[in-house]
């Protein structure tokens, strides 16, 4: 909105800079005009969340994972 609003360019090329219609652009101009700071809400459900941590999980174990990989090899090669 803050684009749009500076008048620096027009809404057509904020919409192509964005990647999105004019149209989409218009319409959520004129939600956040007309319901302000709750005009988002989002649609997120908690499996969206779940997942999220689910990921972040996962790559934590990943690196966990490789360490304890390489520090057996470390000492596997200094017990020879």
């Amino acid at each position: 909105m803050g684009l749009v609003k500076s008048g620096d360019k027009p809404m057509s090329h904020v919409a192509r800079d964005l990647g999105i219609s004019v149209n989409v652009l218009s319409r959520w101009c004129r939600e956040m005009e007309k319901e302000g700071t709750t005009a988002f809400r989002g649609q997120g459900n908690p499996r969206d969340e779940e997942l999220a941590t689910l990921k972040r999980e996962l790559i934590q174990v990943k690196k966990e994972r490789d360490f304890l990989k390489e520090a057996a090899a470390f000492f596997a090669r200094g017990s020879k």
